[in-house]
């Protein structure tokens, strides 16, 4: 029998949660570490991210936005990634002390079935593991088609 594993990392986060809660739930924060974006970031508001050139833009339906632990979406439309559709990406959010937290994020539906986990897990590394963690740490982030972005993904084509 098989097991198909959810996408998952966890890193540790110099930053206390709220700043940490701030940079997944404000538009200006989620365009430095992910990609340009519209819409609302608070429960029950839609986001709509325009990851792709001539495709109409990923809408999420934002579940859930409690401070400062929990943010949860649900992928409603993505033309240019269709089994995206459904799933459900999540960010947890731990406080450790004063100055830091742990943030995990789960992109629950992102598993080995899909065609794209490979490329997609490799994607969020780089988006959750170094912009968002960047970012949240007082640094630039590199966000979806930045320099730094461009550059791991052709590194990643030359593997």
């Amino acid at each position: 029998m098989s097991t198909s594993t959810d996408y998952r990392t966890t890193v540790r986060v110099n930053a206390r949660a709220d700043v940490v809660f701030d940079a997944i739930t404000t538009t200006e924060k989620l365009t430095a570490w992910w990609s340009p974006v519209t819409g609302s970031a608070l429960t029950g508001g839609e986001l709509r991210f325009p990851m792709v050139a001539d495709q109409p833009p990923l809408l999420v339906r934002v579940d859930e936005a409690t401070r400062p632990t929990t943010v949860r979406w649900t992928v409603v439309e993505c033309t240019f990634m269709e089994d995206w559709v459904g799933t459900q990406p999540t960010f947890t959010i731990v406080p450790i002390d004063d100055g830091c937290c742990e943030l995990t994020f789960e992109h629950r539906g992102l598993t080995d079935e899909l065609e794209c986990k490979d490329m997609c897990s490799r994607s969020w590394d780089h988006f959750v593991g170094t912009s968002l963690l960047e970012l949240a740490e007082g640094g630039p982030g590199a966000p979806n088609r930045s320099l730094r972005d461009l550059a791991r993904r052709a590194a990643e084509e030359n593997d």
